[in-house]
This record gives structure tokens, C-alpha cells and sequence, in this order.
């Protein structure tokens, strides 16, 4: 039985590129239906993250918006608040990552709409906090990513801040603000009231980091020097094997000797900078340099085999490629093969998540995933005079790229 605990429940999604389209999907793979309005110009994300067999679509633009249904409103037209008003009429959650201030100007802002239907949940991502000197800025996670501090780790360790080569703050905050309105769900069942939740990328990411790395700075007085010093070790990488790479990692004194006997270094067992885990943070360079050493001596494999039957954590340092072939990830299906209308066979990324065994889907790329602009109309009660009309009238607009 399909896990679908939202379902009954409308989005109507305000959001484009990726960290709102991640938050949408989340409620979409748990059974929201979700109703995507796109401007004229189509979410920017068809355009980034790759070539599609017929450029109308890239790759990231169809897993993060599998199974939404689009319409392409103008809103700028006069026609456009009456499909508005009859949206927010029927939606219990909105979700927006426009600037407030774009807001405010189509009336959309979480004030307005709250006060005509107090009922709502209402989520708007930002890239910084409403009440600070940044609001209104504009950004995108490469440089929330530098304002959060990611670079900064990556230039204690390798002397050069270099950007995490993923949107890892879209996803992260993205994740958060899904979860976030999951709590005000909870909330409204309760109270019949609806919330306005503001997550900001830049405050949540600082957060996110700074639970590791404020580290000694966490005291009054600081005891020692912020940062996560085995993090930040140029030692702590892969390790090279004889045929590749290789990921591992021993924390506690079990997985110690375990690791030292296994790499024949048995002898260092007993020196005392090694022996337990306070020894080995307070020299935790020389640990990390030793357990960074190259293990030439062996295949990968081979390593993996050991490793695992001394109950250390290993891994093969996969690459985009071999990640699709990983044994692991083939056994439970997490690449399925799909079809789209418009691009043809696509490869669809399972759930990760189990729910009583099963895991939620967000549905099939072979269901209408385009502009579902005639559709959505007359279910929002316009007949079919009323719909040619903002056709002709530039309300609302076929596919962009199609």
C-alpha cells in the first residue's frame, strides 16, 4: 500500500531552481499534489544542469519536479488574481523562494494571503532572514555556501576555499523547510490555525556549520581554536589503494586496533598518542597522518575485504559513474528506468526513505508532467470561453521552450 500521509493536500508552489523545487518534491513524494506556477519565461532550472534529448528540460528540472503539475501564469495580466484568488481558495500550503519584496508587488506576500485565508500554511524560503541588514539580497548556493563559511573549512584544510562542487545549501535548506511545514501540519490539526515559516538559507546554513565548528568556541572562554580539527585535517581524504581509492573510518578503540592490525601496524597499539579516543584528539595529526597514509600494497577491493571482516567502516571512493553500477544501490532499485512524454526513456531516482517496507514515490515521469494549463483552469471553475479568452489575452502561456 502506497505510504501517502499528505495525500489530500494541495501546494500550490511559488518556488523555481532548486531549493524550493526541493521542498515541493519532498510533500510530493508523500502524497501532496502539488500545482507549480511558472512565469512566461519557465523556471530557470529547465535551462541549467545539463542538454536534454529536446532542450526543454534538464535532468535536475525533472527529478526535482516529477509529478507537479505547471501552469504558466502571467501575472502581471489582470486575469491572473482571479486564477490566484481560486488557487490560494483551494491550496492548504503555499511555498515561495521569490524575494519579498517581488511578492509584496503581485500580492502574494505571506501577509496578504494569510489574512484572507488564515487557514494556510505559508513557507517562504529567503536567502536571508527578514529582520537583518541582508534581506531582499539576492543569491544563489554558491554564495551562501561562501557567506555560510564551506570554502572557508575547505581552505583550513587545503589552503584554497573551494565551493562543494553540489547545490548542498538548496538541498539542505530545502529539506528543513519541507520539514517545517510537516510540523505546522501537526500544528494546524491541532488548532485549526495556519503558520507562516520563514527559513532562511544564509541563518540555517551558518547553523548547520557552525554545530561542528564552533567546536572549542562553543566555552566562555574558548578552551581552543574553533573547527573540528580531524575535519579539518589535510589528511582526512580517500586514501589511495593500489588500483584506486579508498574511504574508511575508525572513532572508536576497537576499530583502532582493529585498523592497526589489519595495515600491519600492530606495534603502534600500544604507543600512548593512539591508545584511546582523547589521545588521539589531542594529537590529531599525527593520527590522521598515519591513518592517511597510502595503502599501496593492496587492490581496493582487497582492502574492502578486510576492512569488513575487521567490522570497519569502508567504502570504495565511488565516482558519478560507478555510482550507478554500485551493487548496493542496483539491489534495491534506486535507478529505475521511466518514460517521459516529451524526452523519452528516463532514469528515475527511487525514495530513500522506507515506510513499512515500502518506499513512497512520487509518481511516474509517464504521467502528464508539462503545462497543465487547460486542466487546472477548469478544475478552479473557469469554462472553457473564460480559458480562451486569458489565452488570447496573455494570462496564461503555453510552454516556453516547447
Amino acid at each position: 500500500m502506497a505510504f501517502e500521509p499528505l495525500k489530500g493536500l494541495r501546494v500550490l508552489d511559488l518556488t523555481s531552481v532548486v531549493v524550493g523545487p526541493v521542498c515541493t518534491a519532498r510533500l510530493a513524494l508523500y502524497g501532496a499534489e502539488i500545482i507549480k506556477l511558472e512565469s512566461p519565461e519557465g523556471d530557470l532550472m529547465r535551462g541549467l544542469g545539463g542538454q536534454s534529448p529536446t532542450g526543454r528540460h534538464s535532468g535536475t528540472y525533472l527529478h526535482l519536479n516529477r509529478a507537479k503539475r505547471n501552469i504558466c501564469c502571467n501575472l502581471k495580466q489582470p486575469d491572473a488574481k482571479k486564477i490566484i484568488a481560486r488557487l490560494l481558495e483551494t491550496c492548504d500550503i503555499v511555498v515561495a523562494n521569490m524575494r519579498p519584496q517581488a511578492l509584496a508587488r503581485l500580492g502574494l506576500d505571506h501577509e496578504t494571503v494569510t489574512r484572507a485565508y488564515p487557514g494556510t500554511i505559508y513557507c517562504l524560503i529567503t536567502g536571508y532572514g527578514l529582520d537583518g541588514p541582508y534581506s531582499g539580497f539576492p543569491t544563489y548556493d554558491s554564495v551562501i555556501q561562501a557567506a555560510a563559511g564551506i570554502p572557508g573549512l575547505v581552505a583550513a584544510r587545503d589552503g584554497e576555499p573551494r565551493y562543494v562542487p553540489m547545490v548542498v545549501c538548496d538541498h539542505v535548506v530545502g529539506e528543513i523547510a519541507a520539514g517545517s511545514i510537516m510540523a505546522a501540519l501537526v500544528e494546524r490539526s491541532n488548532t485549526g490555525k495556519g503558520t507562516f515559516i520563514e527559513v532562511p538559507m544564509f541563518e540555517t546554513m551558518a547553523n548547520f556549520v557552525m554545530q561542528e565548528h564552533l567546536a572549542q568556541h562553543s566555552f566562555v572562554p574558548p578552551v581552543g581554536p574553533p573547527g573540528d580539527q580531524r575535519l579539518l585535517s589535510a589528511d582526512n581524504r580517500p586514501v589511495r589503494t593500489k588500483d584506486g581509492w579508498i574511504a574508511f573510518t575508525v572513532n572508536t578503540d576497537k576499530q583502532v586496533q582493529a585498523f592497526l592490525d589489519a595495515t600491519g601496524k600492530g606495534d603502534l597499539k600500544a604507543d600512548p598518542r593512539f591508545a584511546t579516543v582523547r589521545a588521539r584528539a589531542d594529537n590529531v595529526r599525527a593520527w590522521f597522518a598515519l591513518r592517511g597514509a597510502p595503502l599501496i600494497d593492496h587492490t581496493t577491493a582487497e582492502w574492502l575485504s578486510l576492512f569488513r571482516a575487521a567490522d570497519i567502516a569502508a567504502m570504495p571512493c565511488h565516482t558519478i559513474e560507478t555510482l550507478r553500477e554500485d551493487e548496493h544501490l542496483t539491489a534495491v532499485g534506486m535507478f529505475e528506468q521511466d518514460f517521459h512524454p516529451d524526452e523519452g526513456e528516463i532514469v528515475a531516482l527511487r525514495g530513500s526513505v522506507v515506510f513499512n517496507g515500502a518506499t513512497p514515490g512520487p509518481g511516474s515521469f509517464a504521467q502528464p508532467t508539462g503545462w497543465a494549463n487547460d486542466a487546472i483552469l477548469a478544475e478552479l471553475g473557469f469554462d472553457p470561453s473564460q480559458i480562451d479568452e486569458m489565452k488570447t489575452n496573455g494570462t496564461v502561456i503555453g510552454d516556453p521552450r516547447g
